[in-house]
């Protein structure tokens, strides 16, 4: 119904862009959702930066704190969304296809420089030889390990391969107290598809086929994920946040109470913050199947296609993914640019700790999943955990996880 609905909204007689003959300001609205009161902070300063630069323009920011894409979709069915919005890229494929975003190829001039984009990254918003969205930033998934602890085990590189990993983990989980409980596991595990899938594709495998449907229930998915299961069910060295006390990996790796875990850029800034003491470091993921792989995460500004105001919108969004709005975004290290020009000039190839992220770029795997990501990612995340806690042999879990997903894709269909 929703897919329906979008069709006929995208179907209608659509105005022209506007062009300011007034002094009164064109009010340009922009959703977002909830974020660290700094980024807001940070994007509400570039809002006023823009404004400065484009008198004619004034930007009403929104952020939709919960079900953020779902009042999105809301309001497009009911003509009452946004002029410029957040678009994840895992959310992207299904609104590109429903013909309720504006594709932005003929407003985009060559002194925008297109080129300075990581292709990965760029090519996550496009579809059927259009670009619908600009990336703001991004993240690639990078392996942060604890020096300390690697000290004291007699470790001096990060691991290169993951069969170095779960060798490693076996030399870092300790029981520091004697007591017969484990402080210190080696590795922190996340077993939500979007920290796995790149071990499917690791082995030649995807999420979904040509058609949307799920195919991770594969012989490359059972290859990819039984590393996972194995680590933890037979090393006994890897634990989840659940088994430690905490909320994430980020607080489990600041805790100590692991030693290593792959976790985004977005980890950096939250560990300095809340654990200044811990001495941490990064590197790639380790390799696995003898392929470099990681996933890469991003988030792009649309524009609505019924939006009244495109030219301006379109100032908005260029200013906002351009080089100067791009810097001063991600100038603080919160975030990183999709531009490699901004990158390099902000020196995060050179960044001890950020440079494996960048460098992750060319070889990650996108974090999409076909146009109905949902049914795919909660049925996956529902059934995987069961295989990783014993409940249920890996092969049975993801088929069951394959079959569900592919029944509630069909129906939407």
């Amino acid at each position: 119904m929703v897919a329906i609905a979008f069709l006929v909204i995208g179907c209608q007689n659509l105005p022209s862009p506007h062009a300011t003959t007034t002094t009164t300001p064109v009010i340009i609205k922009l959703s977002g959702w909830g974020a660290d009161p700094t980024e807001q902070k940070l994007l509400k300063q570039i809002l006023k930066d823009f404004e400065v630069q484009h008198p004619a323009i004034k930007v009403k920011y929104e952020v939709i704190a919960d079900q953020y894409m779902d009042v999105i979709k809301t309001r497009l069915i009911g003509e009452a969304a946004p002029d410029v919005f957040y678009l994840d890229a895992f959310e992207a494929p299904f609104l590109m296809s429903q013909n309720v975003l504006e594709p932005l190829d003929a407003y985009i001039n060559p002194e925008f420089d297109l080129a300075d984009f990581e292709e990965t990254i760029l090519n996550s918003f496009k579809y059927e030889n259009h670009i619908y969205g600009l990336p703001k930033d991004f993240s690639t998934l990078t392996l942060f390990y604890n020096k300390q602890a690697f000290t004291s085990a007699g470790l001096t590189s990060p691991p290169a391969t993951w069969d170095e990993l779960r060798a490693y983990s076996k030399q870092l989980t300790v029981d520091k107290n004697q007591d017969g409980r484990i402080d210190q596991y080696g590795y922190g595990v996340i077993p939500e598809l979007a920290r796995q899938a790149y071990k499917i594709r690791a082995f030649g495998g995807q999420l979904v086929d040509a058609n949307g449907y799920a195919t991770f229930a594969s012989e490359a998915g059972v290859k990819g994920l039984q590393l996972v299961v194995d680590q933890y069910q037979k090393d006994r060295t890897a634990a989840q946040k659940s088994d430690v006390g905490t909320n994430s990996g980020s607080e489990m790796f600041g805790q100590g109470k692991v030693a290593m875990v792959i976790e985004g850029n977005w980890a950096i800034p939250y560990l300095k913050d809340t654990f200044p003491q811990l001495d941490f470091a990064t590197a790639e993921v380790p390799t696995i199947n003898d392929k470099k792989s990681t996933m890469v995460f991003t988030v792009a500004y649309v524009m609505n296609k019924q939006t009244q105001h495109k030219a301006e919108a379109w100032e908005l969004i260029s200013y906002l993914t351009g080089k100067e709005g791009m810097e001063k975004w991600t100038a603080t290290g919160f975030a990183l640019p999709t531009r490699k020009s901004v990158a390099e000039k902000l020196g995060y190839d050179k960044d001890p700790l950020r440079s494996p992220f960048l460098t992750g770029v060319s070889y990650a795997m996108p974090w999409q999943a076909g146009k109905y990501p949902a049914a795919i990612m909660n049925n996956f995340d529902n059934q995987f955990i069961s295989a990783l806690l014993g409940q249920q042999a890996l092969q049975q879990a993801l088929q069951r996880a394959q079959t569900q997903a592919n029944k509630l894709i069909q129906a939407m269909e």
